[in-house]
């Protein structure tokens, strides 16, 4: 893990490295065991891409509201997804996001090395995300306005696809996407929401269920 830093400071105020450091630790207990998630985790300030009001609680184990009915997931939904898309690769590869939100997640993958690319359905949310990004010096990642449930045809095919809202079934679009040893996780659900893992393989597509989760609805069109 990257050597951490004695403070970290915003406008928001000080978060202290003893609060970050509990957060890993957590994760730690928790099961999380790739050391690229964890140091991502340290390294990405998280209390930058919340409200002020809200800023005292950026590193407890929970989903914080961002506006317009979405949310920033809490630190082990964000871990777990990513050490998950990507288990078993030496390198992170060519991502897609799936509903950009505050940019936190699109964030915590830059960090691992990943190549971003993140679509974002409501305008306004968007920009905050790009804002957001920007304060935390983490702007490589290609932000588009756009229906999360049609990907990116043209940048395809992704090592990786994220979800960061739950659809009822997963889009056909985004598996043709999906590169050969590509992985795409997501949650699936209506009032019962489960992560689900695909893995592509060159014959077949495998389906895996892991846990129960919470996540708003992936809704289509662009506002």
């Amino acid at each position: 893990m990257a050597q951490p830093v004695s403070v970290a400071q915003s406008s928001y105020g000080m978060i202290s490295e003893r609060t970050r450091l509990r957060m890993i630790e957590r994760l730690r207990q928790q099961g999380i065991r790739d050391e690229r998630v964890l140091a991502a985790m340290y390294e990405v300030p998280r209390h930058l891409f919340i409200d002020q009001a809200l800023a005292t609680r950026a590193y407890d184990d929970v989903s914080l509201p961002i506006g317009q009915g979405q949310t920033i997931s809490q630190p082990l939904t964000v871990a777990r997804m990513t050490e998950k898309l990507l288990e078993g690769r030496s390198s992170p590869g060519k991502i897609l996001e799936i509903g950009t939100g505050c940019g936190y997640q699109t964030a915590v993958l830059l960090r691992t090395g990943a190549q971003v690319y993140s679509i974002e359905r409501l305008s306004t949310i968007l920009d905050k995300a790009r804002l957001n990004l920007r304060n935390a010096k983490l702007v490589h990642a290609r932000l588009v306005h756009g229906d999360g449930n049609q990907g990116l045809p043209d940048v395809a095919p992704f090592d990786g696809i994220i979800m960061t809202a739950a659809a009822r079934q997963v889009p056909s679009a985004l598996l043709s996407q999906l590169a050969t040893g590509g992985r795409l996780i997501l949650p699936i659900g209506d009032q019962e929401q489960f992560l689900w893992l695909y893995e592509k393989t060159a014959t077949a597509i495998q389906e895996t269920r892991l846990e129960a989760v919470r996540f708003v609805p992936l809704l289509p069109g662009k506002q």
